[in-house]
């Protein structure tokens, strides 16, 4: 049977017509995908904020570098200022300082004693989103390093420290606090490899003794979202001591890992999602 022309441009322009709703259909398809993927409800998010990351004592700001080439890697614009290690008032002032060059908001991160020094600097400062805690130590206003970690069996950490004098250039006079290099292994990094740590012991910055006593006359802790990493391993700050601060702080995430206590040299990784947490939690109005 012969079929006219008419009808064969019938049957093509049917099969244009499906096809178009086809392709139609896949480009809604994948719009709303891409709408979902940006967040919540499409919501275009808050601005992205800078991470800030504090070191603790016997390591300087290198240490973070494993945390700050991920972050990076995920478009994320990273600070990790010095911290003098000098005592509470000095640091967090010296932190408050720099915070207050920083444009926009800010997820503030702290490592060890840098937890104590981030709760007081950030006190007051509105640009400060959200505290990250990674194996840190986090008084309360009125409570130091001390007395806090008083209330629950002593680390290892501290029968392998050594006090060493100094003399200032003003003839005032302290003591430094540092990890005996040979014990720095088994109760500071030992998920390191001892070549790491050998060179870790023979770099590291001292902490003034005064500051483990000094008191907290801030807690930002109190009114900001925290998130809290806990390594399980940790012999530098009891990790019982760190689930209390966490429950204590009303963690709105709390990470437990298999790592000691510089799990941002050990697991860069897993500090770094929690990180990304805190901010994404931000941005979307979590």
């Amino acid at each position: 049977m012969r079929i006219s022309r008419e009808s064969l441009r019938i049957v093509h322009t049917a099969r244009w017509a499906a096809a178009l709703l086809a392709v139609s259909g896949i480009t809604s398809a994948l719009t709303v995908e891409t709408v979902q993927a940006g967040g919540p409800g499409g919501d275009p998010g808050r601005e992205k904020p800078t991470i800030v990351l504090v070191h603790g004592a016997f390591a300087d700001a290198s240490s973070w570098n494993g945390v700050v080439q991920r972050l990076q890697q995920n478009g994320y614009t990273v600070d990790a200022p010095a911290n003098p290690l000098r005592g509470v008032p000095q640091d967090s002032a010296y932190l408050a300082s720099f915070l207050k060059s920083v444009k926009g908001p800010i997820v503030l991160v702290g490592h060890s004693y840098g937890g104590e020094v981030i709760s007081q600097a950030a006190t007051g400062n509105d640009n400060v989103k959200a505290l990250v805690y990674i194996n840190a130590i986090m008084p309360d206003t009125g409570e130091s390093f001390s007395s806090l970690s008083a209330k629950f069996p002593a680390a290892p950490l501290t029968k392998a420290l050594k006090q060493v004098p100094f003399s200032n250039g003003d003839s005032t006079t302290g003591t430094d606090v540092y990890v005996q290099p040979d014990k720095l292994h088994q109760v500071f990094a030992a998920d390191l490899p001892t070549s790491q740590t050998n060179v870790m012991g023979a770099t590291q910055r001292p902490i003034a003794l005064s500051a483990f006593a000094d008191k907290l006359t801030g807690a930002a802790w109190r009114n900001k979202p925290v998130y809290v990493l806990v390594g399980r391993q940790d012999q530098a700050i009891n990790p019982a001591l760190e689930l209390f601060e966490a429950k204590r702080a009303n963690a709105r995430k709390t990470v437990e890992i298999n790592s000691s206590h510089v799990s941002l040299v050990s697991h860069p990784q897993a500090v770094k999602n929690l990180i990304v947490d805190a901010a994404e939690d931000y941005m979307w109005k979590k």
